[in-house]
């Protein structure tokens, strides 16, 4: 099940919000439970006795971890709620990546091939693994303390408006929450907006410039010229933003409406002025992860320059191959933290002095982290380099602007909404969008806006039919 359904739209979240606001507080998070199990079983019936059978042997361990006082016990306790963990991972994840690659060396060595059935990737395997370890390891350290109830820590889980696709939440940031919480009015209303606000991205934007974008990645690329291979590339740069950070948008929404407030996971990535900036803004709930749970017990910046880089190194791979069991992945990740460890070595800063070249800095890095998203794209390593051959071929022969208004209309204005707040007038938009708190008058106006925006999405919904989110797959 998708946010971008009618089947949730219509269905699922209004029969949710009424059961769990008829209901009495101490019965709400048993509302969530039943329901993340149906929104997850209705695209994955034959997981959820996987994850069901995970979380609770997690939380057992981790229970059992932190009554023993023997540090060796403990250690062997974490290791194996860990390995619980990151084993389904490994398996349901990377174990076809893993055996097509060691195939590929025994057939040229002459030895048969090792049989494996195709695997089925469980949908948000990424995500749930990764809250599952910031708890174990969070209680390990004794930063947290250990969940009393264990439908408390599947609801912490499975909670379906970020179960599938993030944001990735630290139990530390949800604790009280998970044991009282209230939703006032106002804080509905605003989830709503954002709900809506996220909705609008992934629909009427990024699902519109989707089809050029796999249009051109789907063509012949030695016959791509190159003003539609950049057309293409800047198409699908613009709607993994537009569909990663809708999705985020919706997960926080739905969270704040039901009185939890999960941390937000992108601010205006494309105006960063370094690759290291733009990791700071893009998908920040994994970088955190990352900064957290990997780097940080690496060494850090700790050790010298050389594992300070290495490390960094090392992180940026993991993270390629988190987003997808390919080299294509792999490769993405070590392009992002080749750039990462330059601009580490020769201390690359932000220029805060001029305006212009604070411009120029943003272009340059956005137009590296468009021509990383080709590779992030592409189903092979060798389609990404026909990509970038037809990318700077300077072959324009062919090139026309058949694309279609409404496409070319969304593409500007996905360009427009990623750089607006470049400007001042564009910080106070997102200001009075995203935070401030509004009066009567206000809420009327957003309530009609939202409204309108929500048929227009389910209308448009009904005339193109499914489309899933791309941090699905991951």
């Amino acid at each position: 099940m998708v946010f971008s359904s009618n089947i949730f739209l219509l269905y699922f979240l209004p029969v949710f919000l009424l059961f769990y606001f008829v209901c009495p507080r101490r019965f709400r998070n048993y509302v969530i439970l039943l329901f993340s199990i149906v929104f997850y079983a209705y695209g994955g019936p034959e997981f959820i006795l996987i994850l069901l059978a995970s979380t609770t042997a997690t939380y057992f361990l981790v229970k059992a971890m932190c009554r023993t006082e023997e540090t060796r016990k403990k250690k062997w306790l974490c290791a194996i709620a860990i390995i619980i963990n990151l084993g389904l991972l490994v398996y349901f994840k990377y174990a076809n990546f893993l055996v097509d690659n060691v195939n590929a060396i025994l057939s040229l060595i002459g030895i048969n091939d090792i049989p494996l059935a195709k695997i089925v990737l469980p949908i948000g395997i990424s995500f749930f693994t990764f809250q599952s370890i910031t708890y174990v390891l969070d209680t390990y350290r004794g930063q947290v303390k250990p969940m009393d109830k264990l439908s408390d820590y599947i609801v912490y889980i499975m909670m379906f408006p970020q179960l599938i696709a993030g944001p990735i939440v630290k139990y530390g940031d949800v604790e009280q929450q998970l044991r009282y919480r209230e939703s006032p009015p106002d804080e509905c209303l605003h989830g709503f907006y954002r709900f809506v606000i996220g909705l609008s991205k992934k629909v009427l934007i990024a699902d519109v410039i989707a089809v050029q974008a796999d249009a051109c990645f789907g063509s012949d690329l030695a016959t791509l010229d190159m003003g539609t291979a950049w057309i293409g590339s800047l198409a699908y740069t613009m709607q993994l933003y537009f569909d990663f950070s809708g999705y985020s948008d919706m997960a926080i929404g739905l969270g704040r409406i039901m009185g939890f407030k999960f941390p937000e996971n992108f601010n205006n990535p494309y105006t960063s002025r370094s690759i290291t900036e733009f990791w700071r803004r893009w998908h920040m709930t994994l970088g955190n992860f990352i900064m957290n749970y990997l780097y940080i017990p690496l060494g850090g910046n700790r050790r010298g320059k050389g594992r300070t880089y290495l490390n960094l190194w090392i992180c940026f791979l993991l993270s390629g191959l988190w987003h997808g069991a390919a080299w294509t992945f792999v490769l993405w990740g070590a392009f992002h933290g080749f750039f990462i460890v330059l601009e580490k070595m020769f201390k690359v800063k932000r220029d805060q002095r001029s305006a212009f070249g604070g411009a120029l800095l943003t272009l340059l890095t956005f137009l590296i982290v468009n021509f990383g998203w080709v590779m992030f794209r592409a189903d092979t390593i060798g389609e990404a380099f026909d990509y970038y051959k037809a990318m700077f071929s300077f072959n324009f022969e062919g090139f026309s602007w058949s694309a279609g208004r409404q496409f070319y209309t969304m593409l500007i204005i996905a360009v427009v909404f990623s750089f607006l707040t470049l400007f001042p007038f564009g910080k106070k938009i997102e200001q009075a969008v995203f935070y401030k708190n509004y009066s009567v008058g206000g809420h009327i106006a957003a309530w009609l806006v939202s409204i309108f925006l929500l048929f227009f999405c389910v209308a448009a919904m009904n005339a193109t039919g499914f489309s899933p989110f791309i941090y699905f797959r991951f």
